[in-house]
């Protein structure tokens, strides 16, 4: 998603979780990006901390002036059943998914504000599991779901200052997450696409790109875009 938005000769920030191996990586996409036009640089954070995120949104506006996108891309998931579902396994994927959501959203909306920023762009990656639902996920789906009320939320409190706030819900899509997949299961899932293929990373990219610096987007918010293939349709 970054290389794709850097095309244009962005500005980014890239962010990553300070463990070993976190830096390195960052500091390549941030090298990557540089070579494809754009420009970037790392901050470290983990985005389940409050003070974490104000931190890194003033680094941000401190280093290239403002912000006029916030892309809320942190995931996890810890899958389990229901009825076996442990509460480290609930509190773990809230506290990545909906809390890093809403705490990084807050420290952008208020730097933003402070700095007399007029306008910006948020988007939050959500997830057709937010919309249907599914088996083993009561936790992923949850979050995703929340992440879809409070991006309408944040849509009609920040309009005023012509903040546009907006969701992608992918379906499944090519990752490292759906490679390990149970061959068997991975012809299940793609039996119940319409499309009968799993997504490609730069559809999300492209989805993504489009609300951030597309003009058609300026009049866009509070609104989810799903990019599944048609599973959300429920035409299978």
């Amino acid at each position: 998603m970054a290389y794709d938005i850097a095309k244009d000769g962005q500005k980014l920030i890239i962010n990553y979780i300070d463990l070993p191996g976190m830096k390195e990586q960052a500091d390549e996409t941030c090298e990557e990006i540089k070579k494809l036009g754009g420009d970037a640089i790392a901050i470290a954070g983990d985005v389940t901390k409050a003070e974490d995120c104000t931190d890194m949104m003033k680094a941000a506006f401190e280093h290239f002036g403002q912000v006029d996108v916030l892309i809320n891309n942190a995931g996890i998931t810890k899958d389990n059943l229901m009825l076996r579902m442990k509460p480290d396994q609930w509190a773990a994927v809230l506290a990545v998914n909906l809390s890093g959501v809403f705490f990084c959203s807050q420290a952008y909306f208020k730097t933003a504000i402070k700095k007399k920023q007029h306008g910006g762009r948020v988007i939050n990656i959500a997830s057709v599991s937010g919309m249907l639902g599914n088996p083993g996920q009561a936790n992923y789906s949850s979050t995703k779901g929340g992440v879809i009320s409070l991006t309408r939320t944040c849509a009609r409190e920040f309009a005023y200052k012509n903040f546009k706030c907006n969701a992608i819900c992918p379906g499944f899509i090519e990752t490292a997450m759906t490679a390990k997949m149970d061959p068997a299961i991975l012809e299940k899932t793609k039996d119940m696409i319409p499309l009968g293929r799993l997504g490609k990373p730069s559809e999300v990219a492209a989805m993504a790109k489009f609300l951030a610096l597309n003009e058609g987007a300026d009049y866009i918010t509070g609104h989810c875009f799903v990019v599944d293939g048609g599973v959300a349709t429920g035409c299978t």
